[in-house]
């Protein structure tokens, strides 16, 4: 879910994008709860999602693509310039010694650990079958619905039971729903039943509880969600643009469906609700309609990319008597925060904790939303060819942002990109050239963390070594 796929504005303006969407739910969470604009991800799903359960970023984990379903599968395409980097394959790993994994402590059996009720509905995708990382029950879940090793549903459709038919089913079909197989039941909604039954213990027995609602709407394939679907058909917007809206729409009812829930058990009050996505929106075409890299626009590019359409996010925290109705946060926060934040917002210390936290609490912004820090700087890290479209911001790039400054390091050539984000959201203005100092600094900066970190690099297949650090580029 990209950053302007939503009627409730992330931006400064309302645009056409917003118009263009329907989701009320994520409004009323504005009203309630303060809205993040500056809220980042990974380019792709399960960088971003190790990063949160982790509190690490990419290029510290080492799981810089998206897992493959199958394990041992490296899922970067071939590339005629690279070959590729020595990334995490299989994911993240509770367990030690499990080949080409991340072996680090997930925060949820922080929480069971310190008697919580944790709960898994949805996609999981932190890593490849056969590992531990694939079962949510590894990584600290009591409850598991639908979660395993697949990144993306097979089909949303009740009535083809999620992917599972006779002959058909593959690594996507979806597990754990049979009680809808047959029925006209979107998955969006089956998985909000099975969500909501699985929080009414917890709540009976006034026992404290973490639900990780991980919808797999709105990844492809895009598929009509009845409910929503003809109503955008009838303003006009084609087929598959239609069907991107009606997922948007469901997941927004969704969350609107957990909210009542919450407040006729009497316990809104007392329940922090967190919304955000783990990767820009889609941009290419096809699936999408209309020009591709446009579709998260005024943001360039979309998923897969490290120019704002394909990390900048929308991010919405309630947190009653804490956080300030309809309050707006401008610092820039990046999705490994999500672990000492969840942490501290439990009152659960990070005790034992296997890895090294890169992650910085967002709390301090929900106290107060006029604090802010341009001292710190947020990097990504893909050393990967994620498509064989070399599209705007995709396959083997760095990124580092420090305050108003975002450089941009090209792995194929070695050369650099410059943008002041208060001054050009768009990433349309290159400054390198103009601010050589700037460069500079950032590209060192960038290249002390990767080399600390020991981030994975492509291998040139002409000279056999990896790619230079950005301080060291040709």
């Amino acid at each position: 879910m990209g950053w302007q796929d939503s009627s409730e504005p992330f931006w400064t303006e309302i645009t056409s994008l917003n118009r263009k969407y329907h989701t009320p739910n994520m409004e009323r969470l504005a009203k309630e709860g303060a809205k993040f604009t500056n809220a980042y991800a990974n380019p792709v799903c399960t960088p971003t999602r190790v990063s949160m359960l982790s509190g690490m970023t990419a290029a510290h984990h080492g799981v810089t693509n998206w897992t493959s379903p199958a394990p041992n599968n490296n899922t970067d395409a071939l590339d005629k310039q690279f070959g590729a980097a020595s990334w995490n394959y299989n994911g993240m790993s509770p367990v030690p010694n499990i080949p080409h994994t991340f072996h680090a402590t997930p925060f949820p059996k922080i929480l069971k650990d310190a008697g919580y009720f944790t709960v898994h509905v949805g996609k999981a995708h932190w890593g490849s079958a056969g590992t531990p990382g694939a079962n949510p029950y590894n990584m600290g879940f009591m409850v598991n619905i639908s979660g395993h090793t697949a990144g993306h549903p097979q089909n949303y459709l009740g009535q083809e039971n999620y992917g599972n038919l006779p002959g058909k089913a593959s690594w996507q079909a979806v597990p754990d729903l049979e009680e809808y197989y047959g029925r006209d039941t979107f998955l969006t909604e089956a998985l909000t039943l099975e969500a909501i039954k699985a929080l009414e213990q917890p709540i009976k027995e006034g026992k404290p509880f973490y639900l990780n609602m991980a919808h797999y709407a709105v990844h492809v394939p895009l598929q009509a969600d009845k409910r929503f679907y003809q109503k955008y058909i009838d303003t006009g917007l084609g087929e598959s643009e239609a069907m991107y809206a009606s997922l948007l729409e469901g997941m927004d009812k969704s969350l609107g469906d957990l909210m009542d829930y919450l407040q006729e058990k009497g316990i809104a009050d007392n329940t922090i609700v967190i919304f955000m996505s783990d990767n820009g929106g889609l941009s290419l075409s096809p699936p999408r309609g209309g020009s591709p890299h446009s579709q998260n626009s005024p943001l360039r590019a979309g998923k897969g990319s490290v120019y704002e359409g394909g990390i900048r996010e929308p991010m919405l925290v309630k947190w009653p008597g804490v956080a300030k109705a309809g309050s707006v946060v401008n610092q820039y926060v990046m999705i490994e925060d999500f672990f000492p934040s969840i942490l501290e917002m439990a009152s659960v210390p990070s005790t034992e904790i296997l890895q090294s936290i890169d992650g910085k609490s967002f709390v301090p912004y929900l106290k107060n939303p006029n604090l802010s820090d341009s001292t710190r700087a947020l990097i990504w890290h893909s050393p990967n060819k994620w498509t064989t479209d070399d599209g705007p911001g995709i396959n083997y790039k760095s990124a580092i942002r420090k305050g108003d400054w975002k450089l941009i390091y090209n792995m194929r050539d070695t050369s650099f990109e410059l943008y002041n984000l208060k001054n050009d959201i768009r990433e349309s203005h290159n400054l390198a050239v103009h601010y050589s100092d700037k460069v500079k600094e950032l590209g060192q900066l960038l290249s002390d963390k990767l080399r600390k970190w020991r981030a994975p690099m492509p291998i040139n297949k002409t000279s056999g070594q990896p790619v230079p650090m950005p301080d060291r580029h040709d």
